[in-house]
């Protein structure tokens, strides 16, 4: 059982594009309102694993894991451009035009791999080999899913005490580029690993 939860940590804890969605939301004094996208974040993860507990590995083909990987780059590198065009406003909060709603969160992790990643061992190899299924999967996915929702959440709770600390808005659009840098190369990332390589595999 501490298997499962230690395995979940680690992957939906360690920075990726969700995650470094969070950290941006913090920098920019959105950390409350994008409350939404985390819990979007969650139900998609609840979503995955009660779909790939039910259902199995078999469900999965690498076909229809690239075609996913493909529209979560997409999406992802669309995010990546909204924030690098959007300005920073140092009035009384600290702004960017775009907040994260609860669609992009769903839509984001529902599409991305790393999503995958986190839930098919856990539903398809774990949930089975201690006994989880029925009822208790629900309990279990559901427990699962609230820490997904804390990952982006902790990474936004993180970038608000530094935007608190930070009071020269050039920096804080260095941020946000910075932060766009890392979501494309994140997206072209994926692509290549997700998409091009399996893609490529099955042609050749």
């Amino acid at each position: 059982m501490l298997a499962i939860v230690a395995y979940a940590l680690g992957v939906m804890y360690t920075p990726g594009p969700v995650n470094l969605l969070g950290l941006n939301a913090g920098l920019n004094g959105q950390a409350r309102a994008s409350l939404g996208f985390y819990l979007g974040v969650g139900l998609a993860m609840l979503i995955l694993f009660v779909v790939f507990g039910w259902v199995g590995a078999a469900w999965v083909r690498g076909d229809m894991l690239a075609v996913i990987g493909a529209l979560g780059c997409g999406y992802i590198f669309y995010l990546a451009i909204k924030i690098a065009r959007s300005s920073i406003d140092l009035g009384s909060v600290r702004q960017a035009p775009r907040v994260l709603r609860f669609r992009d969160g769903l839509i984001m992790q529902l599409c991305n791999p790393k999503g995958m990643i986190a839930t098919l061992p856990i539903a398809t190899i774990q949930f089975p080999a201690v006994g989880i299924h029925g009822v208790s999967l629900i309990f279990w996915s559901l427990g699962l899913a609230v820490l997904a929702v804390g990952a982006p959440g902790s990474y936004a709770l993180i970038g608000a005490l530094l935007g608190k600390r930070i009071e020269n808005p050039r920096i804080l659009k260095g941020f946000s580029l910075a932060m766009s840098a890392l979501l494309a190369g994140v997206s072209l990332s994926i692509g290549y690993e997700h998409v091009w390589l399996p893609l490529s595999t099955g042609i050749n």
